[in-house]
């Protein structure tokens, strides 16, 4: 009787020990796969601004058109947006903040020769281009929230117990934020 109750108590034990370990490994398994929800959202919203900054960099080539029948203007700045364009496709987030950087002065640069030319201030095509600029600048904006939003809680996961030991154990590190900087966190003044 004896040896009855100890192999009990022993089979009790090692189910316990086996229901703690596949519950370890169940939260392990859990958090492993939210990092990579996050990740994978991470990856697609990047994906999202960088079509958003390819739209709005084809915008200021069609901006470049219209004011080109106006002004001589400079032609290194349509070879930089070409070259911004191509850019994107293989950008990481630190990459796409000096590309927001780098449109948005082409942009400012382009708004001050289109101020030179009072003409433009009624032609349609202009007005229509920059009102659908300004639609991107919204957008990107709204993904490059996102972004960071998503970045944050995949970030938190890093640092919190015990999120923190898969990221360790796994080689998870943390994401970049998309930072566009103080002087360009606000849409460009597009009115003639």
């Amino acid at each position: 009787m004896v040896t009855t109750l100890v192999d009990i108590i022993s089979l009790v034990l090692i189910v316990v020990v086996v229901l703690i370990v596949i519950g370890i490994v169940a939260a392990g398994i859990g958090i492993y796969n939210r990092f990579f929800s996050l990740k994978n959202s991470a990856e697609a919203t990047v994906g999202q601004v960088k079509v958003a900054m390819k739209k709005r960099l084809d915008m200021i080539e069609q901006l470049l058109g219209a004011v080109k029948s106006y002004a001589a203007f400079e032609k290194e700045t349509l070879t930089e947006v070409t070259a911004m364009r191509a850019r994107i496709g293989s950008a990481g987030p630190g990459d796409l903040n000096e590309l927001e950087r780098e449109s948005r002065s082409v942009l400012g640069r382009l708004l001050a020769v289109a101020e030179n030319y009072p003409d433009l201030k009624t032609s349609q095509t202009v007005q229509n281009l920059m009102s659908a600029v300004k639609d991107v600048e919204d957008e990107i904006a709204r993904h490059r929230y996102t972004y960071n939003n998503i970045a944050q809680q995949y970030n938190t996961m890093t640092d919190t117990i015990p999120s923190n030991l898969v990221a360790r154990i796994m080689g998870f590190t943390k994401l970049e934020y998309l930072e566009f900087g103080e002087e360009i966190e606000r849409a460009p003044k597009i009115a003639f």
